[in-house]
C-alpha cells in the first residue's frame, strides 16, 4: 500500500510540475506562428501567465491584412486532461455583420481526454444563447442557437429543430 502511495504522490508532483513549468506563453507564439501560414495574424494583445492560465487581453485579429475583430479578454485554463479556452467581448467588423452576429458577449470550449475526439462549445451575445460540439472524427461542427436573430446570413442556413434553430457544417 505504502508504493501505491508514493507512486501516486510522485505522479502528482510530476503533472503538478509539467503544468505549472509549462511555457505557456511561447505555446501560445507558436499558435500565432501557424496561424500566419494561413495570412490570420493576431496583434496588439497583451499576455499574462498563470499557474494553470494564459490571459490574451486585446487583441485583434487580422485576415490577410484586414482587421477582422477585437476581443476583449481570451482565458486558457489547462490541466492537461482538461483544457477550457474562453472569450470575453468579440465584436467584429462592422463589414462583416451581414455574414455573421456582430457582437459576441462570451463564448467556451472545452476539451477533455474523457472524450477526446469532440470539442464543447456554447456562447452568447446579440442573437441569443448557443451551444454546440465540434465532433474531430467526422469533420463536423453543430451549434445550436436559442434564437433565430441578429445572426446575419447564417440564419438562412439554420433548420429548425424542437425550440432551438441548428446550424451544421463540415470541414
Amino acid at each position: 500500500m505504502q508504493m501505491v502511495k508514493k507512486t501516486a504522490i510522485v505522479l502528482i508532483v510530476l503533472w503538478f510540475a509539467v503544468i505549472v513549468m509549462m511555457p505557456k506563453e511561447e505555446i501560445y507564439y507558436l499558435l500565432e506562428q501557424e496561424l500566419a501560414k494561413k495570412d490570420i495574424k493576431i496583434s496588439s494583445e497583451k499576455i499574462s501567465e498563470g499557474w494553470f492560465t494564459l490571459s490574451i487581453k486585446e487583441p485583434s485579429v487580422y485576415v490577410r491584412g484586414i482587421k477582422v475583430a477585437t476581443i476583449e479578454e481570451i482565458d486558457i485554463f489547462s490541466l492537461l486532461f482538461y483544457t477550457r479556452a474562453s472569450l470575453k467581448g468579440l465584436l467584429l467588423d462592422s463589414s462583416l455583420e451581414r455574414f455573421a452576429p456582430k457582437e459576441i458577449d462570451q463564448a467556451a470550449t472545452v476539451y477533455s481526454v474523457v472524450n477526446p475526439f469532440s470539442i464543447a462549445l456554447s456562447g452568447s451575445g446579440i442573437f441569443g444563447e448557443a451551444e454546440g460540439s465540434v465532433n474531430l472524427t467526422e469533420h463536423q461542427l453543430r451549434l445550436k442557437f436559442s434564437e433565430n436573430k441578429n445572426l446575419g446570413m447564417l440564419s438562412s442556413t439554420l433548420k429548425k429543430e424542437g425550440e432551438g434553430w441548428i446550424y451544421e457544417t463540415s470541414f
